[in-house]
């Protein structure tokens, strides 16, 4: 039987809505999609933690525990950027343990873990805690296109997943990149490779995803994500009433209760419009061209936002040129979180500086000293000479040069924490935190007022769409301000 796992509360609202919906948007609709029948709905992770400290004044550890105890029926599932966490970078070991362990206390059930570069050194703390706390695990294998990034290089990075005893395999397609073709032999690859159950994860953003899924399912796919109307297709994933539609009278034919599906489609179709300021058109639309620069809706978006500010949108074109030649120097890293930051970024500064690498932002350096990982391919020699001089980079897993943490936390922050959880906040979003945990921190989300809904019967599909943001740019002429997770950098070019 299939097994659909849902995305509308986490990837759904994160690729159409920048991450904005409030923890009571969701629980207002949690017993009616309890009873749809996914075996696990992902509500936890990704840029949601971050999102609930820095515009939403939640505390994300809140979230979870309501959501959990909400769910009689479905399992709750999070996404987790293995030695990233919900971060933009590697955290020692003593915060990723401990980190797992209490959202699993809090409500997660099932981990879905990945690294940006595919390095599996960077999810073995994470996946083995997950493991020994009892949790479900899936290891994503992060898919791109590039000249390295063959079908046996995918079924290389499955075996090393398997063999950290994970619970199945997860084909983590974040650009909707996948061909019907690719996505075939890449479940058939790795099933027949590790004996696993294969789940596979895409975006609608180039138009193949259904018949990217389709094939999946043919070759033995177990695992599907899908979103409900509301919040799906554009940069998100496929509609489930689509696919329930697709697969009737198949052997795939999904086993859902389609009134509880009818209840949850009217409602999310209206808390669409409730977000409408965070539509982008960058994100609702069909874009075959993502195939060349390989650039996600969220950070597509975030790109142009940047653009926008600095009176530079012409330079779209050339920014996207850039992002290609910039990921081609570092060695073909699969754009995403937070890899997919810092090509964008150093792109941008690159256009606007007129020549590349005039300026180097500081993730990008930390990234050719080894700091984010093992790259896909060698990084170009110029460049590594530009960043290291005569030094090398390192050559053992990035976190191994991290001290612990937790053990040194300011004093003020432990006596303002009403729970271990807050420690972990701080850890990872230190301003974020702080300021929540002070009461200082503020609601920055803007609403319309959104009807009430009644449950219909047949929901129809509306894609939707919006943007992310991590870098913004200035309007005063020649200084760019970026921001890069947690870090704000100003740089400023001079006129000649």
């Amino acid at each position: 039987m299939v097994k659909i796992i849902d995305t509308t509360t986490r990837d759904g609202q994160q690729s159409l809505i920048a991450t904005r919906m409030t923890t009571e948007d969701i629980l207002a609709i949690l017993e009616t999609m309890d009873e749809i029948g996914f075996y696990a709905m992902e509500v936890w992770g990704g840029a949601t933690f971050d999102a609930c400290l820095r515009y939403l004044n939640e505390d994300p550890w809140e979230r979870i525990r309501r959501i959990k105890s909400g769910l009689k029926k479905t399992k709750t599932a999070m996404l987790l950027r293995g030695q990233n966490l919900v971060g933009y970078k590697n955290y020692p070991d003593d915060v990723v343990e401990k980190f797992v362990e209490k959202a699993f206390a809090n409500g997660v059930d099932l981990f879905r873990i990945f690294d940006a570069l595919n390095d599996v050194r960077n999810l073995r703390v994470a996946v083995k805690t997950a493991k020994r706390v009892g949790a479900e695990v899936h290891g994503d294998v992060v898919y791109t296109i590039s000249p390295v990034h063959t079908l046996e290089h995918y079924l290389s990075v499955a075996r090393e997943i398997a063999a950290l005893e994970v619970d199945a395999i997860r084909i983590k397609d974040m650009a909707g990149l996948l061909s019907p073709t690719m996505a075939y032999d890449l479940v058939k690859g790795i099933r027949e490779e590790t004996g696993l159950p294969v789940a596979v994860h895409s975006h609608s953003t180039c138009g193949l995803c259904p018949l990217n899924y389709m094939k999946a399912l043919e070759a033995g796919a177990e695992y599907i994500d899908t979103a409900i109307s509301g919040f799906a297709f554009g940069t998100s994933q496929p509609a489930v009433e689509s696919l329930l539609v697709a697969l009737k009278g198949s052997k795939f034919e999904l086993k859902l209760n389609e009134e509880a599906l009818a209840k949850a489609s009217a409602y999310f179709r209206r808390l669409r419009e409730k977000y409408r300021k965070y539509a982008s058109e960058y994100t609702d639309r069909i874009d075959p061209e993502v195939v060349f620069h390989q650039i996600p809706g969220g950070m597509m978006s975030n790109l142009v936002a940047q653009l926008k500010e600095y009176n530079a949108l012409d330079k779209l074109g050339e920014v996207l040129k850039e992002v290609y030649e910039v990921r081609k120097d570092l060695g073909y890293p699969p754009l995403v979180t937070p890899l997919s930051q810092i090509v964008g970024t150093q792109a941008v500064v690159n256009v606007m500086a007129g020549k590349r690498y005039e300026i180097v932002i500081r993730e990008l350096e930390d990234y050719v000293k080894g700091l984010y990982g093992r790259p896909p391919a060698p990084i170009d020699e110029k460049l590594v000479k530009r960043v290291l001089g005569d030094s090398k980079p390192i050559d053992v897993r990035p976190a191994d040069l991290l001290e612990p943490v937790l053990d040194k936390i300011p004093d003020e922050v432990k006596a303002l924490a009403r729970k271990e959880e807050d420690l972990l906040s701080y850890a990872l979003f230190p301003q974020q935190a702080l300021a929540f945990l002070r009461g200082e921190a503020k609601k920055e989300v803007e609403v319309l007022q959104a009807p009430k809904v009644e449950a219909e019967a047949k929901p129809s599909v509306n894609p939707t769409s919006v943007s992310a943001t991590t870098a913004t740019i200035t309007a005063k002429a020649r200084k760019l301000r970026v921001m890069i997770g947690d870090e704000v950098f100003e740089i400023i070019f001079e006129e000649t």
